[in-house]
């Protein structure tokens, strides 16, 4: 799927979930509206130059936090024998991805949860989600192209795409609100009705 990264992206791709998780931790102590760029970079030990370099604002700096489960969903999708049912291969993958043991994975999880409640009342924050789900639907179509049954258009892959991606988004949304411990039961409701249905 994607090129394996270089010591510098790694290094930059590091700094940027550091600078992601402070922001996390501070929004969820005083919220975004009482959270500057500059305790953001104070927290996560850079400079505030360095935070400017790598986001537009405060917002838009956990997009990392919330890339990573879909991150982690594609690469395991990626690796899905050719052949499987596509739904089946969506749905494994997302199940594995939100269940894997350990505490960065759970961590990943309360910080998205806690994320996608206080964008409920943030615009800016809410832009970065959609934002970020956009690039993994943009991320997850050559995945889907590969898996799909052969002669599969490009309207049938681009829908499956768009549709496994919502119904991920929505699953999370709406797990969200709730007191439940993790979003697999949502998710699997989700890809049950949706994605792959076009074929």
């Amino acid at each position: 799927m994607d090129r394996p990264l270089s010591l510098t992206e790694r290094r930059k791709a590091a700094t940027q979930l550091d600078i992601a998780r402070a922001a996390a931790e501070l929004f969820a102590d005083k919220g975004p509206d009482g959270t500057t760029a500059e305790e953001i970079a104070g927290r996560a030990g850079v400079a505030l130059r360095t935070f400017y370099r790598y986001f537009r604002n405060k917002q838009d700096a956990v997009g990392p936090l919330l890339a990573s489960g879909g991150d982690r969903w594609r690469a395991l999708l990626d690796g899905t024998p050719p052949g499987t049912p596509l739904r089946e291969a969506l749905e494994a993958a997302a199940v594995a991805s939100l269940s894997e043991p350990g505490e960065a994975a759970a961590e990943g999880l309360r910080w998205t949860r806690g994320l996608l409640r206080a964008a409920q009342d943030d615009p800016a924050l809410r832009a970065v989600w959609y934002r970020v789900n956009q690039e993994s639907e943009e991320k997850l179509l050559p995945v889907v192209t590969r898996l799909a049954p052969p002669g599969t258009d490009e309207l049938g892959l681009r829908l499956t795409a768009a549709a496994a991606t919502d119904a991920i988004r929505v699953s999370l949304e709406v797990w969200a609100t709730t007191d439940e411990a993790s979003p697999v039961e949502f998710v699997i409701r989700a890809l049950g009705s949706g994605p792959g249905s076009a074929h």
